[in-house]
């Protein structure tokens, strides 16, 4: 790749050496990827199937979106956790137990009857499935040789972009044809072979149990608090209007006392739970910033557009998903194009290519109106997906491209890390936007249409008419209507708000992009091993 083509000969006689892989190692990493697809996928496989679980276990609007926010956050804070238990554990042993472990998660979240055991099993599913995520970017830097990455990053590349976004599309397919249960049940099957799988084929590390001994519990416990309070205060905060309720104070509270204990014991004890000193190679750091962007994007919207099409279009499930679908399908196309260009570009030329489109397709999305249907949605969608995998190939190749291999395990939780945080300050900001935009374009709209605006008033008497004459009160359902056409424009103006701060965000990583310099290889990732 192009992170790598700089190695000097004897680098580059090291890894002509491992240019023949074993096909069992191969064989072992495709079941580490499906592995991750399960436990990305799941995060937004609910999302398009809420008001069913809600109906089903009889559940409130603010309990039922703890169906999600259970899973995010248990999630969030295995990622990282996962690199030190690589290290203890093995990667065979633990991702056979995260597979495992998921996969019974899953199934018990099909079997659960109230909504209180479905947030614990959700919660649990996050937790052991996360641990899934790194360890598969630990093993494609691991295991290949970097003649082999053009190949293998765009995989992994595509499956941590791909799940997310056609989450909402398979959601919506599965709980029309049989319920939302299959959305848990369809993890079963796959997820015993899976862990069968990893735990016969899996040999490219050994455990080191000594590590125990020093194992950082407090900083474990200090670190759940930081991160779980982090991810609740971000998910929940605008619903519960921020520092107006004691449940968001609280959650602050305990999010700075558990981060002041976690950084203070991140560098003050021998095996830290985080190495963050990842962050000191500055590809790496510039790496997670970009994936920490790229998390506000992916997840932002694969938010943004089922909202529109559900609040304005009032489109159900099936077909949110299949107008998301083409975001999907333009990714996948991409994918080969992406490891293609990886090996003959500057990954700095890919990077500025990917945050163009980007910005593009969120420019076009300022001008949306109300009749936006499939196919004004569909360039954006192209480009949007196209992007994504421009940028995820370089931005993965610039991170841990060049790290030595035993940094890899905590840097790649690290990595991951970043972009999950990306998407849950994105969401957060972008609720928080829409809910204070809509509130001020409908004042200022409001100003527009009082009593003494006769085409307001005009229109308010001819609707008011029709339906007076069919025997109802004309004047109040006009009123309604106006108000409902109002609060509708609102909304979409606040859409085109949060568009173009998302064009000024992107456009701006075009330019931030040129600081970087050009990386240089390291050792072959496997020479390790």
């Amino acid at each position: 790749m192009a992170v790598a083509s700089t190695a000097s000969p004897t680098l580059g006689s090291a890894s002509g050496a491992e240019e023949r892989m074993d096909p069992k190692r191969v064989i072992a990493f495709l079941a580490m990827v499906f592995g991750m697809f399960m436990s990305i996928l799941d995060i937004q496989i609910v999302s398009a199937s809420l008001s069913e679980i809600q109906a089903g276990l009889g559940a409130s609007n603010d309990e039922v979106a703890w169906v999600q926010t259970s899973y995010l956050i248990a999630e969030v804070i295995m990622i990282p956790l996962s690199g030190v238990l690589a290290r203890i554990l093995s990667t065979r042993v633990l991702f056979s137990i995260c597979a495992g472990g998921f996969t019974l998660a899953s199934a018990l979240a099909a079997t659960a009857t109230n909504i209180e055991q479905m947030i614990v099993y959700r919660a649990i599913q996050g937790f052991i499935g996360g641990g899934m995520i790194p360890s598969v970017f630990v093993a494609a830097f691991t295991i290949f040789p970097p003649s082999k990455r053009n190949i293998v990053s765009p995989m992994i590349g595509l499956v941590a972009t791909l799940a997310p976004t056609i989450g909402p599309t398979i959601g919506g397919y599965i709980s029309h044809a049989m319920s939302w249960h299959w959305l848990f049940l369809i993890n079963v099957i796959p997820g015993i072979i899976v862990a069968a799988t990893t735990w016969s084929l899996i040999d490219f590390d050994q455990p080191d149990h000594s590590l125990m001994k020093k194992f950082d519990w407090w900083g474990l416990a200090s670190m759940a608090v930081f991160l779980g309070s982090m991810e609740f205060v971000l998910e929940e905060g605008n619903n519960k209007d921020w520092f107006n309720d004691h449940h968001i104070v609280m959650g602050t509270i305990a999010m700075v006392i558990g981060g002041a204990i976690f950084f203070r014991r991140v560098f003050k004890v021998e095996l830290p739970v985080v190495d963050l000193r990842a962050f000191s190679n500055a590809n790496f750091a510039f790496g997670s910033l970009f994936s920490f962007v790229m998390g506000v994007g992916l997840y932002g919207l694969t938010y943004l557009y089922p909202l529109y099409l559900s609040r304005i279009r009032h489109y159900d499930s099936l077909m949110i998903g299949e107008t998301m679908f083409v975001s999907g399908a333009a990714m996948f196309l991409t994918a080969p194009i992406a490891g293609i260009l990886s090996s003959k570009l500057d990954p700095r030329v890919m990077m500025m290519m990917g945050f163009a489109g980007f910005a593009t397709g969120t420019y076009m999305m300022t001008g949306i109106t109300a009749d936006w249907d499939f196919y004004e949605l569909l360039l954006p969608q192209i480009l949007r997906g196209c992007s994504l995998m421009i940028c995820m190939v370089p931005i993965n190749n610039i991170a841990l491209g060049t790290l030595p291999p035993d940094r890899m395990k905590n840097a790649s939780g690290l990595f991951n890390l970043t972009r999950n945080l990306g998407g849950a300050v994105g969401l957060a900001i972008i609720n928080t936007m829409i809910t204070q935009r809509t509130d001020d374009h409908f004042a200022r709209l409001s100003e527009q249409l009082d009593w003494g605006n006769p085409a307001a008033l005009d229109w308010l008497a001819s609707v008011g008419a029709n339906y007076d004459a069919y025997g109802l009160d004309g004047s109040t359902v006009a009123v309604q209507k106006l108000a409902g056409i109002v609060t509708q424009q609102a909304t979409l103006l606040s859409f085109m708000d949060i568009f173009m701060g998302l064009t000024v965000l992107f456009g701006s990583l075009v330019f931030m992009t040129l600081l970087l310099k050009k990386p240089k290889a390291a050792a072959p990732a496997g020479a390790g091993h």
